[in-house]
């Protein structure tokens, strides 16, 4: 309306000469308005006031040492840090440090543990584990046993970066591969064993062929012995190492007995037999006579 000639007094929310002109809301910064109060942002623009500039990660790139910059809904946006940094945009280190816009060498703090080496990178490090141990610090202590790395029955221990064997008392060696002299019946090697037979499997062998060379010297002993049996006036039978009895010719040996005058036994020859010849069934079916 006009209070006098030429002087528009404007409605409130309306603005200009001619009060043709909408009013912003209060603190809009990149907006307009088609109607009083109103704040329009323009593109590019996010925000109650239009002051989110939505373009700011590409544009200014505001996140630090390496961040991630993350744009919300409401206009803002926000930095993913990396690890060993915190802050509105990543800007302070985690820990002591305060200097954060100058790189150090974080190996100076020997992270890597167990002897590992230690790899410097742009706010961060990395660990090169040796054998036998794993892990971001290589703290994490393999099982060097799983391999099985000890041979012949010897009983393997887990160690710190490695293993030990505690060998039987009859092999040696880091990994009680070698044989001691002297100390066994019988002396089987991992390539002895590979060819089918065990160390048991060899004493038991060996045991049977010990109690049939026994029983054939035992035999044979008895046989040579030659002694007269006394088998009165019948005829005389052997069945020593045979399924079947045969009957053998014997020879007869006089052999005077004496008795005692006292008794008034007169002397008098008594018959007696010499077992000959004896058959003997060997156990590779061939038949030997001595």
């Amino acid at each position: 309306r006009c209070d006098e000639f030429g002087v528009c007094r404007c409605d409130p929310g309306w603005d200009g000469e001619r009060c043709d002109r909408c009013a912003l809301t209060p603190g809009c910064v990149h907006g307009s308005c088609e109607q009083p109060w109103q704040c329009t942002c323009a593109s590019g623009w996010a925000g109650r006031f239009c002051d989110k500039d939505l373009s700011i990660c590409s544009r200014q790139q505001p996140c630090h040492n390496g961040a991630t910059c993350v744009m919300e809904d409401s206009g803002d946006f926000s930095c993913l840090c990396p690890e060993g940094f915190h802050g509105p945009t990543c800007q302070r280190r985690t820990g002591p440090w305060r200097r954060c816009e100058t790189d150090v060498d974080d190996c100076t703090m020997k992270p890597c543990a167990n002897g590992a080496t230690c790899l410097d990178g742009v706010n961060r490090f990395s660990c090169v584990c040796p054998a036998g141990f794993s892990g971001r610090f290589c703290t994490v202590n393999l099982d060097d046993c799983a391999s099985r790395p000890c041979l012949n029955g010897g009983r393997c221990l887990d160690r710190a970066g490695g293993f030990r064997c505690v060998c039987r008392p009859s092999f040696t060696g880091a990994a009680c591969e070698t044989p001691l002299r002297g100390h066994r019946l019988l002396k089987v090697t991992v390539s002895e064993r590979r060819g089918g037979l065990s160390e048991p499997q060899l004493i038991v062998l060996l045991v049977l062929a010990a109690v049939t060379l026994g029983a054939v010297v035992l035999t044979a002993a008895l046989v040579l012995q030659g002694h007269c049996r006394n088998c009165g006036h019948a005829p005389c039978w052997t069945s020593l190492t045979s399924s079947r009895r045969s009957r053998q010719r014997a020879q007869e040996c006089h052999i005077k007995h004496r008795f005692s005058p006292s008794a008034g036994a007169s002397e008098h020859p008594t018959l007696y037999h010499n077992i000959y010849p004896l058959t003997l069934h060997l156990p590779s079916n061939t038949t030997s006579t001595l």
